[in-house]
């Protein structure tokens, strides 16, 4: 390999054509590929740019940035790129031509960007878990809190084999990647940690090439076009040795019987649905290696799929059978501040008494206000006379007793200033809603090959039969007679000795004084 997947090592800083992601808000993530400025590009002098809703951002101010930068938004021409779409529709001809080429012989270099008013994005290097936010969808997404999971129970480790079946928009695909990666192999002999991929649609099988070509992973991840179901794991024609398996299908039971250790019955293949499997040749090759325990996860949205497989599973010799369902709920920490000097509107404000003084002083305000509405004539038309020292105003406001009214606004100005983001207290709350259901779950391993070499060997070390003080090795009556021994040398050490008349202890001689 030329150079690492930027999802493996992306380097300090942003480099060009390699991926890299646009934070334009919290649940908005755009990908983007960098490339260098070297023309005019869909009618821009700045080259290729990113149009969003907080504005336009050139590549050329997107590179060579350390990761996580925030990017000010940048005035562009969009007069140019205007006369280019109409000279691709085919109208004005070749007039057009030639402004476009005038529009776009200049190459604005970075310094020559203008930055805009307002506007920003952050630039984030691509990791699985934001590629899952900002893929394009083909299929159901497997997401984060999902395929973190799976790849957990499935002991996913660096070196180890994976075996993938339904890539779909390649969302579990990135993530076991890095999960099993322990370097690119050198050659063809060299074991590392890969994924094989097996996608049976021709358009998602290509999309996804061309996206593991240009994430820079083709020396972890294969993926083949293939249908599982009938054509089975392996590998031009070759056993993958996998040790961790995902299936992400429509019908996972039909997968089951090609990843056995040995060739499936004819009552088991039934029981799959399946007549037969291909074979090469006469001899059985299964894509699970022999000397170590397979891991299994199927990925399945309706709980018929579930009993199906459990079942077949059971039939195959699958062990450990269960099934999870995973409820993501998101978790929210914010500052909350309370008070009723608190313009009302602002985000995380809520006007409400911040302690027992306040409340006290709310109380007297509204009581002060309903003692000066029963003073009031009982036709409303008469006038009001207000003593000097009302606590209130005729619209409701406090005074402070110079007569001025001071509004909530003013009370915050005079409050200790404070940072907007250190203002109030830290709190957190979950999301209102639980996140609908994805999928179940279930696991269930496969134990490793055991040959009658093996179980010689552990004869020799463990020999049955010739065990002592093992429960089995003695009869019921022998065991008894244990137990009666013991009891008694209990009771021997709790009984107090008898001491002899002459073996009494002896009074304490006196000390000799002179």
């Amino acid at each position: 390999m030329s150079a690492v997947s930027p999802f493996l090592d992306p380097g300090p800083r942003t480099r060009p054509n390699t991926l890299a992601l646009a934070h334009l808000s919290r649940d908005s993530i755009q990908p983007v590929y960098l490339k260098e400025a070297s023309g005019a590009i869909d009618g821009y002098a700045e080259g290729a740019v990113i149009n969003t809703r907080f504005g336009s951002f050139p590549h050329s101010t997107l590179l060579d940035k350390p990761w996580g930068s925030q990017i000010r938004a940048s005035v562009v021409d969009t007069g140019s790129r205007g006369r280019k779409r109409k000279l691709n529709n085919g109208t004005d001809g070749e007039g057009l031509d030639n402004d476009t080429e005038d529009a776009g012989s200049g190459i604005a270099t970075p310094k020559d960007v203008k930055t805009a008013a307002s506007g920003f994005i952050h630039i984030l290097p691509p990791t699985p878990e934001l590629w899952t936010s900002s893929l394009p969808h083909r299929t159901q997404v497997v997401y984060t809190p999902d395929y973190s999971y799976i790849l957990h129970r499935i002991r996913a480790r660096p070196g180890m084999k994976i075996i993938e079946a339904g890539a779909g928009s390649g969302s579990f695909t990135h993530a076991a990647a890095r999960a099993v990666y322990n370097g690119y192999p050198k050659d063809a002999h060299d074991a590392r940690g890969k994924v094989f991929s097996f996608e049976f649609n021709q358009d998602r099988f290509q999309k996804m090439r061309e996206e593991i070509s240009d994430h820079r992973l083709d020396g972890i991840v294969q993926i083949t076009h293939r249908d599982v179901y009938n054509d089975g794991f392996l590998v031009d024609g070759e056993s993958p040795e996998a040790e961790c398996i995902f299936l992400d299908l429509p019908a996972p039971w039909k997968a089951l019987p090609h990843l056995s250790r040995s060739k499936p019955t004819v009552s088991q293949l039934a029981s799959s649905e399946l007549a037969d499997l291909k074979t090469n040749g006469s001899e059985w090759k299964s894509p699970l290696r022999a000397d170590r325990t397979a891991y299994l996860c199927t990925f399945s949205p309706c709980i018929e799929q579930v009993t199906k497989t459990v079942d077949v599973m059971r039939r195959l010799g699958w062990m450990e059978i269960e099934m999870v369902e995973v409820a993501h709920r998101r978790i929210n920490v914010m500052r909350e501040r309370i008070g009723y000097n608190i313009p009302a509107g602002e985000r995380g404000a809520t006007q409400a008494a911040a302690d027992v003084e306040e409340a006290l002083k709310k109380l007297k305000e509204i009581e002060g206000r309903y003692k000066k509405q029963r003073r009031q004539p009982g036709d409303g038309d008469g006038d009001i006379d207000m003593d000097e020292d009302d606590e209130t105003t005729g619209n409701g406001e406090p005074s402070n007793g110079s007569g001025k009214t001071t509004s909530p606004s003013d009370q915050a100005e005079e409050a200790p200033s404070l940072k907007p983001w250190m203002a109030g207290r830290l709190i957190h709350r979950t999301e209102p809603e639980l996140k609908t259901h994805t999928s179940y779950l279930v696991f269930a391993l496969l134990p490793q090959e055991w040959t009658e070499a093996q179980e010689a060997a552990a004869f020799a070390s463990w020999p049955c039969g010739k065990e002592k003080k093992v429960i089995g090795s003695l009869d019921k009556e022998a065991r008894k007679q244990e137990k009666r021994e013991m009891l008694q040398g209990k009771r021997r050490h709790k009984e107090p000795r008898s001491i002899p008349e002459g073996d009494g202890p002896s009074s304490p001689k006196k000390s000799k004084t002179t």
